[in-house]
Formats: C-alpha cells, structure tokens, sequence
C-alpha cells in the first residue's frame, strides 16, 4: 500500500472500528469505493500483520481515554474498591464469549463472508440492529455497575456478531446494553471498556507473526497507519461519548441510516 492509501485506510479502521458501523465491512467496502487494486501478494501475506497494527493502535486510543477508569479497575485487584472490581467482573465476563467464539471460529467467518456483497447485506441487517436497539431506549435507567453477570455475558455473545463483515462490535454491544436496561452513555463506555481487552488481545497475539512477516519497509508504513488510526480511534471515542451524552433520544437513529444507505448504494453498483 502507499503511503496515502494507508493513511485513508488507517483513518476509516480508526473511526468506524468505534463508531457502530463495521470496521471489518469498511475494510471490505474501502478498497472497493476507491478502486484500490492492491497486490495479490500484499493481501495474502502482509494483510493481516498491517491490520493488526492498526488495531493496536485502537486499542491504544482506548487505553488512553480511559486511562484513568482503566486504572482504577486494575488497582481493585489490591484495594477494598467493590464498585471497580465487579466493573472489572463484568469485564472478564463480557469478554469471555467473544473471546471463546472468536478464536473457534474468527477465520472461517470471515474467510466465508469478507466480500463487497456480503459485507454489503450485513451492513444493512447492522442498520436495522441499530434501529432496534434505539426502539429500546426507554428501558435505559442502569449504571453498569447495576447489571449481573448473566446480562454482561449476554453483552458479550452480541459483540461476537462483529466476527461477520457488516456486522459492528460497538453497534451489537450497545444494543445488548439497551435490552439489558443500560443508560445510552453507560451502554457506549461498557462497548468501549468491553472493546479494549478484544482487540488489545487479538493484536497481542498477532505480534509475533507481525515480527516474523518480512515486512520489511512496509512495517513503517504499517507503524504509520497504526499511529493514524489511534488518532482516529481516539477522535471517535471522544465524539461517541458526547453524541450519545447530548442525543439520548435519536442518537443510534443517524448510524442506522448510513449502514442502509451505504449498504444499498453498494449493492446498487454492483448490479448497474
């Protein structure tokens, strides 16, 4: 990739890998819209390892904008704070499914699925998620802490739908917080929390293969996306927290439209 194709791609990794509108299908759709014919052998071999980077730059952003709740959670392990301890419950919890079916099934989901056109009709059935998950809102009146451990499981399981391109972790997660009675802002800082350690994790366990890949030059490139989409996770994360703090009664409701719009718009061209 070039220098600006990674930038533009490191900027859309970034913002929709938060925002609840798929990074996996946009990493689909991306190349598509803007008629990238990226080498045969970059897509087979460095791929990967070059997403990877930009997910621990995600995962980066996050840390840091939650650096200090992040800090109080890991300090309950060696103090009496109750209230951050089950916080940090729910958090192991929460991400035991996703982490359980992911590494089962993470490849062949998205071998299977990860075209323009599948990408496509999943962003569409994420825009009516997201529409569902609005409907729900008036069930919102929990704190995280208030939920059990059945509920956060349940959270969970949803954001394992983010394994099928179209499909957005963050969108799924929230709207499991919905059903499950949480607040709009404490449904998004739960996504973000739950968020952290799955991709964190997933781009600690690809380090390795990202330092034995051969990459050579393009690993500073990669590094540079990787900065590129932290900036951008962080931005996101920002704009997420006080969008859905300022818009409690439509704030999925403009997420839902764009997965319809782009959804359709692509499946569109692909039969123009």
């Amino acid at each position: 990739m070039t220098i600006l194709q990674t930038f533009i791609f490191a900027i859309v990794q970034g913002l929709s890998e938060l925002f609840p509108i798929s990074s996996v299908a946009h990493g689909v759709l991306t190349p598509y819209f803007l008629h990238w014919n990226l080498n045969p052998d970059f897509l087979k071999e460095h791929f990967l390892p070059f997403v990877v980077m930009l997910h621990l730059g995600t995962a980066v952003a996050l840390l840091l904008y939650f650096g200090t709740e992040w800090t109080s959670i890991l300090a309950s392990l060696f103090s009496g704070n109750k209230d951050a301890r089950k916080l940090l419950f729910l958090i192991i919890v929460g991400t035991i499914p996703a982490a359980i079916i992911g590494f089962i099934l993470e490849h062949p989901i998205r071998h299977l699925f990860s075209n323009v056109t599948n990408a496509a009709v999943f962003l569409i059935i994420n825009g009516f998620l997201l529409y569902w998950g609005e409907k729900m809102r008036n069930k919102g009146r929990k704190n995280i802490r208030d939920l059990d451990y059945s509920q956060a499981a349940v959270i969970g399981l949803f954001q394992s739908l983010a394994l099928i391109p179209g499909f957005s972790r963050s969108g799924a997660t929230m709207t499991a917080g919905f059903w499950a009675g949480l607040k709009h802002e404490e449904s998004v800082r739960f996504a973000m929390l739950l968020a952290t350690p799955k991709i964190a994790g997933a781009g600690i366990l690809e380090v390795p293969k990202l330092m034995h890949s051969g990459m050579g030059n393009l690993f500073h490139v990669a590094l540079l996306g990787g900065i590129a989409s932290g900036i951008a996770a962080y931005i996101s994360v920002y704009l997420l927290m006080r969008w859905f703090h300022v818009n409690e009664v439509t704030a999925m409701r403009p997420f839902a439209w764009y997965c319809w719009l782009v959804g359709v718009g692509v499946l569109i061209t692909q039969f123009i």
